[in-house]
C-alpha cells in the first residue's frame, strides 16, 4: 500500500510559514537546494527543475496533496500546475474545478480521498506538501513526517499541524544539511 508522507520545512518553534504565509526566513542557499534536489527531486516545482538540473522519472512520489493556501501563491504567479510531473490534488471548497491536466480541485473529505489514493496500485508515495490545517485533517492517515528544521524562530505563523491531539512518532533519521538545517525523519509510532 502507498504511504502518505508529510515533507515540509519548519522553524524550530513549529511554524511552516510566517504570519503572512511567507517562507523567506528558511534556508535557500544553492548548496542546500542541491542537497534536497539530490534526495527529494520530485518535490521541486516545474519552474525550478530545469535550472537545478532535475529531470528523469519520479523516484519517491507520484502524487502531491496541498491545501488552497499552499497552492494559491503559484496560482497568483500565473502557475496553474506547479507540479505537472505529479498527480496534483488541491483541497478547497472555494476554488473552481479546472481543466488543467494532472490537477484536481477536491471539495470532498480529504481523509476519504487519501484513503482512496493509498489503495491505488503503485510503487510511489503520496506527498503532503502543506498546509498545517490539511495536515491536521490527514493526521489519521499520516505514515511518515520529514521535517526540514530551519534554525530560525518565527514566533508566530502557520503551524506544522493546526489544532491536533498528541500523536506519538519515532525518530528514524537525522541529518545535518547546509545552512544549519536538520533533516528529521519520523515514522508513526507503532502501538
Amino acid at each position: 500500500m502507498r504511504r502518505l508522507v508529510y515533507y515540509i520545512a519548519s522553524s524550530v518553534d513549529g511554524f511552516i510559514a510566517d504570519s503572512e504565509g511567507k517562507t523567506d526566513a528558511f534556508a535557500q542557499s544553492p548548496e542546500y537546494l542541491a542537497e534536497l534536489a539530490d534526495r527529494f527531486p520530485d518535490t521541486f516545482p516545474a519552474h525550478v527543475r530545469t535550472p537545478l538540473g532535475i529531470g528523469g522519472p519520479n523516484r519517491q512520489f507520484d502524487t502531491v496533496l496541498m491545501g488552497r493556501h499552499t497552492y494559491e501563491p503559484a496560482l497568483q504567479s500565473g502557475i496553474t500546475s506547479p507540479y505537472p510531473h505529479l498527480e496534483q490534488y488541491v483541497f478547497s471548497r472555494r476554488l473552481a474545478p479546472t481543466a488543467e491536466q494532472n490537477l484536481h480541485i477536491v471539495a470532498d473529505d480529504p481523509v476519504a480521498t487519501v484513503r482512496g489514493l493509498k489503495a491505488r496500485p503503485g510503487p510511489l508515495d503520496l506527498w503532503l506538501c502543506g498546509g498545517g490545517h490539511l495536515a491536521a485533517q490527514l493526521l489519521p492517515e499520516l505514515d511518515e513526517l520529514i521535517v526540514k528544521l530551519n534554525p530560525v524562530v518565527l514566533g508566530s505563523g502557520i503551524p506544522l499541524f493546526s489544532g491536533v491531539a498528541s500523536v506519538p512518532l519515532t525518530l528514524v533519521e537525522q541529518q545535518a544539511l547546509h545552512g544549519g538545517v536538520a533533516l528529521l525523519r519520523y515514522l508513526r509510532a507503532q502501538h
